[in-house]
């Protein structure tokens, strides 16, 4: 087993692809009695909801089939550059460059699996 560790601090958040995203939320909230952690406009039509368990813990990310976002698992970094690096040296199927959307979300990029399963790495989370 590699020894060598790439800053993956947690698996923050995973995502749930839904047809409706107000009608998920409110399942989710009304029915499961979870807490939305985040909601933000991402820009014209893009919406970011987040609902958790009280008290915290891995949070579900509600997005809309026609968002754009890619579903996946987010894992949290405290670097994500440094993570990239690494991953990359590695030979993992990584994104070229880490993504900056500025102020709307940290750093981030995504990983995919050999089965092609996406994991996006987010500075912070």
């Amino acid at each position: 087993m590699n020894q060598t560790t790439t800053g993956i601090t947690r698996v923050a958040t995973t995502t749930v692809v839904v047809s409706d995203l107000q009608r998920a939320l409110d399942f989710y909230v009304d029915d499961l009695g979870l807490q939305v952690v985040r909601d933000t406009e991402m820009g014209p039509g893009m919406r970011w909801v987040e609902v958790a368990p009280a008290g915290g813990g891995t949070s579900i990310a509600l997005i809309a089939a026609d968002s754009g976002f890619p579903p996946g698992i987010r894992l949290g970094t405290a670097d994500a550059d440094a993570a990239h690096a690494q991953l990359r040296g590695r030979g993992v199927d990584v994104d070229d460059e880490v993504l900056r959307m500025g102020e709307m979300a940290p750093p981030m990029f995504t990983v995919r699996d050999p089965d092609g399963n996406v994991l996006v790495l987010v500075e912070g989370a």
